[in-house]
């Protein structure tokens, strides 16, 4: 195939009833990846039951009476989906994703139902990345903001092994600025006062004022601290939940670091570039291809999978790779 030929068929929108090998590319043949994720979904939910309800071993190695977090409710057989009645805004939930199959099992049904319940309609994008450059998180957000249609006004930057578990906490459509859902005050993890990183909601006009996030961003960290100055820089105001008091049980955090290592080199200049704000760059230069569209149902619940080639200029941001 010709490389103009090639562009197009990379341009391609999915639809029917896809096949695994083609949402998640991989080397195995179509029936041992079916069971293979088969598995691992079920390995996943049977772990996250037994650790929330005290009946398995405490991660960390911690004492078997130590409180934990609450397991979130199970998402219903038929999830309602989103009615016009429920108002005149439409959220794309936009998921970052890259090979976190058994995170995604339960993280399409459960947030389906949770914004169904709020009557927040809402279409959710897993921005899976497939190509062979370290994980750009903010570059996924980019490209879905692109791809996510006019038929939605604003965005949820939601990671995808993060869930709500309080009903109070707010997704409706933040029309006086950024509303950072997973506030310092309730993330399970970051504390500190400027950080907006995990579930963060803004209008699609507030994010081209900050020119989207920065490209720059290889491997895992730092592109929300960048984030938060662009926020600063349009002249826009971070808002956070108030009245919620479940403290730092209001989200279920499944990232099992012992089983999925984090992305932490830094590599070269990057280690002086990650502190950087970047004034050029953002939704006006990132560089991608589609590979593939295609919307499918997790339990009943509808999302829409984007197959992402994300390109990296070499000379700019020499750490986009390992080598």
């Amino acid at each position: 195939m010709g490389p103009a030929r090639r562009r197009d068929a990379l341009r391609l929108r999915g639809g029917g009833s896809p096949s695994l090998p083609r949402l998640f590319p991989g080397r195995l043949s179509a029936f041992p990846l079916f069971l293979l994720a088969l598995l691992l979904g079920f390995a996943s939910l049977l772990w996250l039951q037994l650790s929330c309800s005290g009946e398995g071993p405490v991660p960390g190695g911690q004492d078997r009476g130590a409180p934990r977090q609450p397991c979130p409710p199970p998402a219903p057989l038929h999830p309602d989906q989103d009615q016009p009645s429920w108002g005149p805004h439409r959220l794309a939930l936009l998921v970052p994703f890259r090979e976190r199959f058994e995170e995604l099992l339960t993280f399409v049904p459960y947030m389906h139902h949770f914004l169904s319940k709020k009557k927040i309609r809402h279409r959710i994008f897993i921005l899976n990345q497939v190509d062979h450059f370290r994980f750009n998180r903010a570059s996924l957000i980019n490209v879905g903001f692109l791809e996510s249609g006019n038929d939605t006004d604003y965005i949820a930057m939601h990671d995808v092994d993060l869930l709500p578990l309080n009903e109070h906490l707010d997704y409706s459509f933040p029309e006086a600025g950024p509303f950072h859902v997973a506030s310092p005050e309730l993330h399970p993890l970051y504390h500190y006062k400027t950080y907006v990183g995990g579930i963060l909601l803004l209008t699609k006009q507030h994010y081209e004022l900050c020119n989207g996030m920065s490209n720059r961003f290889w491997g895992w960290g730092r592109e929300d601290d960048e984030f938060y100055r662009r926020i600063k820089g349009a002249g826009l105001q971070v808002r956070r939940p108030s009245g919620i008091t479940t403290g730092y049980e209001t989200f279920q955090h499944l990232h099992d670091p012992a089983w999925r290592k984090r992305d932490q080199k830094r590599i070269a200049a990057q280690k002086q570039e990650q502190f950087k704000v970047d004034r050029q760059g953002g939704l006006n230069n990132v560089r991608y291809q589609i590979e593939s569209r295609t919307d499918l149902s997790v339990a009943g619940a509808p999302c829409t999978v984007l197959n992402i080639l994300l390109d990296c200029d070499t000379n700019e941001t020499p750490w986009c790779t390992f080598g």
